[in-house]
């Protein structure tokens, strides 16, 4: 899309030239700085303040060996996050106050940084030819953090390179040369880290993401024109590899969550490019451009729900000026209204910016046009219906425009996803905006979560998921289904799927027989999903087995109390989760003569989880008394 449509040299005669590109005002030009509203600048002086003499921690080598020795990646991250967040507020907080009372502690970080054998982090160490363990400093990678350390350098020298100089002139060219041999050099003459793409194989976030932190670094850093051209040249010829395969319904297979680090990074870089071209380079009106951009309200529920599919969150809030931007970007006052609406919820007017890892190429955009944002019109959109027929997301809700009522979201796709959860028919209902039938989301990351052993984690089973268990098997991962010395193969997919939507209700259909493996001994097993509107839901499974045997198990994974009244009808009761949400409420009905019930009680130990669910969920079995080659169930939830 990129480097097809704008060749080598039509972008060697449309990039702003180093010095001349000025995408925000620098610390000098205290005019704009002190145009910002004044509770916002006291909020990023008082965050700055709050770092004043800060104790930079040590990033000891046993810290990094912690995730090759034991798979802890949380205790090392902490640390080095911590050092770059701290590098961030006081950036920020001296660029607002402009007094040069930061710098010094702005001094004390840059040189931390500078001196950290590797700028990325444990877990993606492996792929030097070292392997895991710690950093080879002889071959420099770029991971995520490493390309995110470069781009928070790089502005802060495009911000305080004067300032910074008068401190010492030793400070500037010292970033210039790590990030030279660390980064851009790397960059512009290797091919072979896996997220850029060039072996064919399809790329995750980690592409625009990187490509973003490159851009930037490059633009603001780079002092040989040619290089320049080259190295941005590249940059586009890599995203390019994440843009053409997309879906062409912008579906992020990687759930909402991701979204912020897929398809709001390819925004980064369409930004940066659009910027550094003068609007030159501009493919905003691409329909996979603005589907990509769309996709984040198409797959809200309320408030801070979201559909979280895959390893995302189901509590997500998107970064406001990125959704705002892009809405404006593509003409989609919906997604303006969304990116508006975040701003407020994140009571941006009063706090003003704060970005966990100090990503600046997000905080500065966002302070810049918090005004315009918060003067607009601020509504979540919430469509009442969407169907993404390529990643096979459905999406209804009882009305367009309200959390009120009945919402259903249910995924088909296949079990090879980026970030996959073996989840094919997998389906989630709130009430009111509540939570009532969910998707667990992923525990804390560690060593496992990306390991062999993967679907050992009890949120990546199916079993964990409202879907069926058969005969005892589960749903299995991976693409394609093949076995040494067996002459058949399958597509680990969902088939035959549908979609309809009327004024009265919305149904999704498909047929989940192929995420099961051959012991399952599946035939068909169609799902057919249903929202009544003004009802409820029904999920209804017709099956046909070649053979019986184990158990058949319809599993229901619920945030709320449980109750089975024993004739048919389990009550769903309200329970406290975390940060004072509250799960729906309804009746879920079942036939009392097919099933057994069984509760189970899932104890949330992992903290990430606690923040989403507090201390627990629930799983509700209804295992079929007496199973038959051929049948069927429904289940409905109510009020």
């Amino acid at each position: 899309m990129l480097s097809q449509k704008y060749s080598e040299d039509v972008l060697k005669d449309i990039l702003i030239p180093r010095d001349d590109w000025r995408p925000f005002p620098t610390a000098l030009m205290r005019y704009a700085w002190d145009a910002l509203p004044d509770a916002v600048r006291q909020a990023q002086i008082a965050r700055g303040e709050d770092r004043l003499n800060f104790e930079w921690p040590g990033v000891p080598a046993v810290r990094f060996l912690d995730y090759a020795r034991n798979g802890n990646r949380s205790r090392y991250e902490s640390l080095s996050f911590g050092r770059r967040t701290a590098l961030s507020d006081l950036v920020l907080a001296e660029c607002v106050e402009g007094k040069g009372r930061f710098l010094d502690d702005i001094t004390n970080g840059i040189w931390c940084i500078c001196e950290e054998s590797f700028w990325g982090v444990p877990a993606h160490i492996g792929v030097q030819k070292a392997g895991s363990g710690l950093p080879d400093t002889a071959e420099p990678i770029v991971d995520l953090f490493a390309a995110e350390t470069s781009e928070l350098l790089a502005w802060t020298v495009y911000l305080l390179g004067a300032q910074l100089d008068a401190v010492s002139p030793l400070i500037v060219p010292r970033i210039a040369r790590e990030m030279q041999y660390r980064i851009l050099t790397p960059l512009l003459e290797r091919e072979d880290f896996g997220w850029m793409g060039y072996s064919g194989a399809r790329v995750n976030n980690w592409n625009p993401w990187i490509v973003s932190n490159w851009l930037t670094s490059t633009l603001l850093m780079e002092t040989d024109e040619a290089r320049r051209v080259a190295s941005v040249f590249k940059a586009m010829q890599t995203v390019d590899h994440f843009i053409d395969p997309y879906p062409k319904d912008g579906g992020c297979d990687e759930g909402p969550g991701y979204w912020g680090r897929a398809g709001a990074s390819l925004y980064d870089c369409l930004e940066w490019l659009y910027s550094a071209t003068g609007g030159a380079i501009d493919v905003y009106d691409e329909p996979l451009v603005q589907n990509i951009g769309k996709f984040i309200y198409r797959v809200q529920i309320a408030d801070r729900y979201f559909i979280n599919f895959a390893d995302a969150s189901p509590v997500v809030m998107p970064a406001f000026a990125v959704a705002y931007g892009y809405g404006k970007r593509i003409g989609d006052d919906a997604m303006v209204a969304l990116g508006a609406w975040a701003a407020k919820q994140q009571g941006a007017a009063e706090k003003g910016i704060s970005e966990s890892f100090g990503s600046m190429g997000r905080a500065l955009p966002a302070l810049f046009s918090l005004n315009e944002i918060l003067d607009a019109d601020a509504a979540p959109p919430l469509p009442r219906d969407v169907f993404l027929d390529e990643i096979e997301v459905f999406v209804a809700r009882d009305q367009g425009g309200s959390a009120d009522g009945f919402f259903v979201g249910a995924k088909g796709g296949h079990n090879a996803e980026s970030h996959n959860h073996n989840d094919i028919g997998h389906v989630v209902v709130y009430l009111d905006g509540k939570p009532v039938l969910v998707d667990a989301g992923v525990e804390t990351y560690t060593a496992k979560t990306f390991s062999s052993t993967r679907y050992d984690i009890w949120t990546m089973q199916s079993q964990y998921h409202t879907l069926p268990t058969v005969n005892g098997q589960m749903q299995i991962p991976g693409r394609v289904y093949s076995e040494a010395g067996i002459d058949y193969h399958y597509d680990i997919a969902a088939r035959d799927v549908s979609y309809a939507a009327s004024e009265a209700d919305a149904t999704f259909t498909l047929d989940l027989a192929q995420a099961y493996p051959p012991e399952a001994q599946i035939d068909s097993w169609m799902r057919t999903v249903v929202l009544h509107r003004g009802e409820g839901v029904t999920i209804a499974d017709q099956y046909a087995l070649k053979a019986v045997m184990g158990d058949v198990v319809m599993n229901v994974l619920t945030a709320c109390g449980v109750e089975d009244c024993g004739d048919g009808t389990i009550a769903l009761s309200e329970v406290a989760l975390a940060d004072g949400r509250m799960s729906g409420a309804g009746r879920l009905y079942y036939e009392a003569d097919v099933f057994d019930v069984a509760v189970e009680d899932i104890a949330i130990e992992d903290a990430r989880l606690k923040t989403v669910w507090g201390d627990l969920l629930r799983r509700i079995t209804l295992t079929i008394k007496n199973p038959e080659l051929q049948g069927g169930w429904t289940i409905r939830v109510t009020r």
